[in-house]
């Protein structure tokens, strides 16, 4: 587990795992998802036999999802099989490589007895007749078209003419298998969300910011920094831009793709922050805002703090919009429809989220696609999923004479009973105290 204390200063602060137990509770989560998800995703995607092919430092990106804790890397050629027999209701995981894949995937070949991998392949799909063999080809969902071309091509000339039919692409599988989430992997998720949420915290703060000298790049190295000496990673370069009332509103696409480099923050400022984090199989994705308290202020001002819950407006409007069996494109366009209808200026950009940062499954939106988003969109929505509810609203502040954007991002689990965020969401502008 992560263990949350809160220190003599009042900070709360994160206790990150040894890496040595990290590896335990990776295993252990992975021993859950192949004995327990598998078997179920493989029923419902109508799959009986899956092949996962890789080489060494060239993996297939669900393959990086299967390997254990203490396996960074496949080693030579790696051949995964599962075998699904509804039936009896078992499922074997076989390697055809030289060694077992940690406690969960067994060695089945002995080189010794045949030395070609790939006939030894072709022995075990025999051996159990699939009707199925799909693996990992798709155009439109890039996680999961991991099969290289060398590899499909020695592999169709290893198959009997006779078995050539039974191929099929394993998208459906491995995009369920990629953004499925366990009940193991949400109390571990719940736990990731709040360290960065304190992370943005502590940097959103008079302990990081001295308005009139740090500059935006400071906070951003900042952030890289804190997570480096946590043990931690990130899975992005973050961003921290300014809004202000003497200048005009950028494009959104700026804060995301350049920020605001090394600007110097000012007492009045509206900050903004895009920073995620990986930890064990899973990562974060969340922007929230601050604003740099004037001289003589107390509080955000009341115009910010109405144009922000126009933007809490917005997500409330689009989570309640999600349906199991909708499709993403439904979901955008019925949410953008009712926003506008209550007066608002959103545009909605949230994709899945989970052992990737920009995972596989529902779509919902692109900044540049707001009227759609073809095939990824029309993929629908499934229970035990999670995703980065990314989106803005754009709000004209008549005390600036100006437009302001807000721009939130926060992980949301949608379950069998709904959606909820995975550890809250940012409700109201962070105060930075000046000194």
């Amino acid at each position: 587990m992560i263990f949350l204390v809160v220190t003599s200063s009042g900070i709360l602060q994160s206790q990150i795992l040894s890496e040595w137990d990290r590896a335990e509770m990776r295993d252990e989560i992975l021993a859950d998802r192949f004995n327990n998800l598998l078997p179920k995703l493989m029923d419902d995607t109508n799959i009986d036999m899956w092949l996962v092919i890789s080489r060494e430092y060239n993996e297939d990106p669900v393959m990086r999802t299967m390997l254990p804790a203490r396996w960074l890397n496949a080693r030579r050629r790696t051949i995964l099989v599962f075998y699904r027999d509804k039936a009896a209701n078992t499922i074997e995981k076989l390697a055809v490589a030289r060694y077992d894949v940690g406690d969960n995937i067994t060695s089945a070949w002995d080189k010794e007895k045949q030395p070609d991998q790939w006939q030894r392949l072709v022995e075990i799909i025999k051996e159990r007749n699939p009707e199925k063999i799909a693996i990992n080809f798709s155009k439109h969902f890039g996680i999961a078209d991991g099969i290289v071309k060398t590899d499909y091509e020695e592999l169709m000339e290893a198959l009997p003419d006779a078995l050539d039919a039974k191929v099929v692409s394993a998208e459906k599988l491995a995009i369920a298998w990629i953004e499925t989430r366990t009940q193991k992997e949400m109390e571990l998720y719940n736990t990731l969300v709040a360290i960065t949420h304190n992370i943005i915290d502590e940097a959103f703060s008079s302990k990081v910011i001295k308005p009139g000298t740090t500059t935006t790049d400071d906070v951003v190295w900042w952030m890289r920094q804190k997570v480096t000496d946590l043990g931690l990673e990130t899975w992005f370069h973050p961003t921290v831009d300014i809004q202000r009332s003497s200048e005009a509103l950028k494009s959104h696409i700026y804060s995301f793709t350049k920020g605001d480099k090394n600007k110097v923050i000012l007492p009045g400022d509206l900050l903004h922050c895009d920073f995620g984090i990986t930890y064990i199989t899973l990562n974060t994705d969340c922007q929230q805002h601050a604003y740099v308290l004037k001289k003589g202020e107390t509080k955000v001002p009341e115009y910010l703090a109405e144009a922000f819950a126009k933007g809490n407006r917005v997500q409330d409007i689009f989570t309640s919009n999600f349906v199991a069996g909708k499709t993403g494109n439904e979901i955008l366009l019925k949410s953008l429809s009712e926003g506008k209808a209550e007066g608002l200026r959103p545009s909605i950009y949230t994709h899945p989220l989970g052992t990737y940062g920009h995972s596989s499954g529902t779509t919902l939106g692109m900044w540049d696609s707001q009227g759609g988003v073809p095939v990824n969109g029309d993929y629908p929505l499934h229970v035990n999923t999670v995703y980065a509810i990314e989106l803005n609203n754009t709000a004209f502040i008549e005390e600036w004479d100006k437009d302001v954007r807000i721009m939130l991002e926060e992980a949301g689990f949608f379950g069998e009973n709904g959606f909820r965020y995975v550890n809250k969401r940012q409700e109201a502008i962070k105060p930075i105290q000046t000194n």
